[in-house]
């Protein structure tokens, strides 16, 4: 699971960073609100932690944009300013919680949880289900209904990305930064041939119609209406 902490403090930023990851989620970082929003927007974070106070582009400039684009990441705002008109103000841009500084890491932890939860991406236990998918993060183990998948690394990475964005169409490119990372030498041609092994494996248990391709774009796990 992918969170975006954009925070200046670096202090606190390093401390957020080690607290998360303690807790097995994979951090990416950014000091700056430009930054920050430039990694945001490529919509491949399962959470966005923004502090308000940024050099550049304010934490609710980044909410408004990218909400008005309809990316639909949950936002946890992380600000010094505690007043009700601004809690007011980051809730009506778009963040879906704020916690206000200094704060327990305890606190923190239980947000992102909540908020989670809250967006669908776990269950209490820490599973993620849809339809007849069951994902075990904490074990890494994927079933079809009672099957189990045995995925390869890349595969099963694959399906967590559709299932924490099901029914939300996921480009090409999206996949492919997620999955592969902005790093890798891979093309983004593999993006389908991976797609095609998984769902080659998601038949063994009756469930490869779940992943619809959106010709041009690229695709999205929904369940026929």
């Amino acid at each position: 699971m992918q969170i975006l902490v954009v925070e200046d403090d670096r202090a606190l930023l390093n401390v957020m960073t080690e607290v998360l990851q303690d807790e097995s989620y994979q951090v990416h970082s950014a000091t700056t609100g430009d930054e920050g929003y430039l990694l945001a927007e490529q919509g491949i974070y399962d959470l966005l932690i923004l502090d308000i106070m940024l050099p550049g582009m304010s934490g609710l400039s980044i909410i408004q944009k990218l909400r008005g684009k309809s990316v639909k990441t949950p936002i946890l705002l992380v600000t010094a300013k505690d007043s009700v008109e601004d809690r007011v103000k980051g809730l009506d841009a778009g963040a879906d919680d704020y916690l206000t500084k200094p704060f327990a890491v305890a606190e923190l932890l239980a947000r992102v949880r909540a908020l989670l939860r809250r967006h669908g991406q776990t269950t209490p236990d820490g599973e993620i289900n849809y339809g007849p998918i069951t994902l075990r993060p904490y074990s890494h183990d994927a079933f079809a209904g009672d099957l189990p998948l045995k995925l390869t690394i890349k595969e099963y990475e694959l399906l967590e990305y559709f299932l924490r964005n099901r029914e939300q169409i996921l480009t090409r490119e999206q996949i492919f930064d997620r999955v592969w990372g902005f790093d890798s030498e891979a093309s983004s041609a593999v993006v389908d041939v991976y797609v095609h092994y998984l769902r080659k494996k998601l038949a063994q248990g009756a469930a490869d119609h779940l992943i619809h391709t959106v010709r041009g774009v690229g695709f999205m796990l929904k369940e026929k209406s």
